[in-house]
């Protein structure tokens, strides 16, 4: 069995937001043929897809042909619109939650859902989440791995995940068993790297590696100790930097360790007393592209903390969903762990 944690999806129309809330910036769909369409924000084209972006029935096909049993599925990240007005925010949050849930409902041996929330308002962003688990059923939702009302990354209203206000976000998470799955949306540095697709190649790794230091150094896993977390894209950098972030920790503690004085090695796999394995506080997808960091990750984070991740139907995905885990020398044990078993456990699937 293979569930893939890692899929994107959107309706095949919604309405003309920039016109809908009365400001730009909002994406919109212009299709060119039954097949395909363009992701368009304002005159200037995002990204071009195909139907398998929308059509259930030809992701299915798609599934077929690589073995993968269940999409979760989640919003494509440009989508969360945190820059947007609250409320306008939660209406775009609530059609695309809609959708989901209607897909899952549909196909739903086949499908399960990851909702998104307007983070810019907490308050709002905890009502949705509520709704998302009590009334859509979905499994939990997807966020960005910083909030910024102002579209970039430098301004005052910028917060990174371990900003106090996403305590609200992160109790009601914790008390619904809500999974949280971070995957980068506005990539820092992005004024500095027009040319060679560098905000996707260098920015996308470096956000989330600075979201998983936010939590770690801001203490959000140990006030919250059953919150579960997932990040995308085998945990960006944070993996390969992990020495020179706990260095960092030893030699600096007067500018790393102000909120939070364990070891950020503690949040990973480690030896108990007994001589047996603790997985690592939170989880990856297998989403690298590499063996050797594939193998990298499942020392660090113990196969329990590694689910089979593939970024369907996007470039930047894995051609061929699962076929990285597959092709390497691991037991049969651990491929089914990497392949459905943690995500069954982040997901809390039957």
């Amino acid at each position: 069995m293979k569930i893939d944690l890692h899929t994107h999806i959107l309706p095949r129309n919604w309405p003309d937001l920039d016109q809908k809330y009365g400001y730009p910036g909002f994406v919109r769909l212009e299709h060119s043929d039954p097949c395909s369409a363009r992701m368009m924000i304002g005159d200037r084209v995002f990204r071009e897809i195909n139907d398998n972006v929308w059509n259930a029935e030809r992701r299915i096909e798609e599934m077929d042909s690589t073995g993968v049993s269940v999409q979760v599925l989640s919003t494509v990240p440009v989508m969360f619109s945190y820059w947007a007005k609250p409320r306008d925010a939660l209406d775009l949050c609530r059609l695309l939650n809609d959708h989901i849930a209607e897909i899952v409902r549909r196909y739903p041996s086949r499908f399960v859902g990851l909702g998104t929330i307007p983070l810019q308002d907490v308050d709002l962003a905890a009502q949705e989440l509520m709704r998302c688990l009590r009334e859509l059923q979905l499994c939990g939702v997807e966020i960005g791995t910083h909030v910024d009302a102002n579209d970039h990354c430098h301004g005052p209203d910028c917060r990174n995940l371990d900003h106090p206000a996403l305590d609200v976000v992160w109790k009601t998470a914790e008390d619904l068993s809500a999974a949280i799955f971070v995957h980068p949306w506005d990539m820092m540095g992005k004024e500095r790297m027009p040319k060679y697709w560098l905000p996707w190649l260098v920015g996308m790794p470096a956000e989330t590696s600075l979201a998983i230091c936010s939590m770690i150094f801001g203490g959000v896993f140990d006030r919250f100790s059953k919150l579960r977390v997932a990040f995308a894209h085998g945990g960006g950098a944070f993996p390969f930097t992990v020495g020179r972030i706990e260095h960092a920790f030893h030699v600096r503690p007067d500018l790393v360790a102000t909120d939070n004085g364990k070891n950020p090695r503690e949040y990973l796999a480690r030896h108990d007393d007994n001589g047996g394995s603790i997985p690592a506080r939170f989880y990856v997808d297998s989403l690298v592209h590499d063996a050797d960091a594939l193998k990298m990750l499942l020392k660090l984070f113990g196969a329990q903390r590694v689910a089979f991740g593939s970024d369907y139907p996007f470039p930047l995905g894995e051609t061929k969903p699962g076929h990285l885990i597959e092709s390497m020398k691991l037991s049969a044990k651990e491929k089914a762990q990497l392949l459905s078993g943690t995500a069954r456990e982040f997901l809390s699937l039957n």
